[in-house]
């Protein structure tokens, strides 16, 4: 899965190079084009709420995309930043949490039949489980981990969302769409699972090579 996932992001990096130089070029600061892509995934969450879906699709897609433009932007100027890494981050969550919001909003509609209610538990699971994912990495990062393990990363989430919202809509009563929530919602909850088996092992095998009994840092009081 590593292997396609480098593939994909390779080619979509080559078509979008041109674009990319120009950016750096003219020197579009990194945080003007997370907030865009802020602005236009969010911008999608509404137009699942007013069961626009293809056009949710195309947003979804679009604001994609600007993931990859500041990530690139910001290395080829110099403009990255630790909060910059931070603004980046924290808009993603929050525009994700959006999308599944207006994705509740669009099966929030439904008669009292089991597909729609089905949908809506597979959303909410969906949106638990990308939380899941990410919490798990920061987590992971807080204690010297660096966790990208798991199939169902955010540009897989987005990719499979958009591309079933762009091209099924609400054809045979959006079953692509319906397909593909419940998908996320499995793989996104089992990427999260995994992520905790591989820390797991790592702070293990740290142990055992140091003769700790559990780590002496990195645990708050939350949890």
């Amino acid at each position: 899965m590593e292997a396609v996932r480098k593939t994909v992001e390779s080619f979509l990096v080559g078509a979008l190079n041109p674009i990319i130089q120009w950016m750096v070029r003219r020197r579009v600061h990194p945080n003007a084009l997370s907030t865009i892509g802020f602005v236009v995934t969010m911008s999608s969450a509404l137009a699942f709420g007013y069961n626009h879906i293809r056009t949710a699709g195309v947003l979804i897609l679009l604001g994609g995309v600007f993931d990859i433009f500041d990530g690139r932007v910001a290395r080829a100027t110099g403009l990255s930043s630790t909060f910059g890494a931070f603004y980046d981050s924290t808009l993603d969550r929050i525009s994700e949490i959006a999308v599944y919001v207006g994705l509740l909003s669009l099966y929030n509609t439904y008669h009292p039949q089991l597909g729609d209610v089905g949908t809506v538990y597979a959303v909410v699971l969906a949106m638990a489980g990308s939380l899941m994912i990410s919490y798990t990495r920061a987590r992971a990062e807080g204690l010297g981990l660096d966790c990208k393990v798991g199939f169902m990363q955010r540009g897989e989430r987005v990719i499979m969302i958009g591309l079933a919202s762009l091209f099924f809509g609400g054809e045979s009563s959006g079953l692509a769409l319906r397909v593909v929530i419940i998908a996320v919602a499995i793989m996104a909850n089992l990427t999260a699972f995994q992520r905790i088996v591989w820390v797991y092992q790592r702070t293990r095998e740290s142990r055992q090579g140091t003769g700790e009994t559990r780590p002496s840092s990195g645990r708050d009081a939350s949890g």
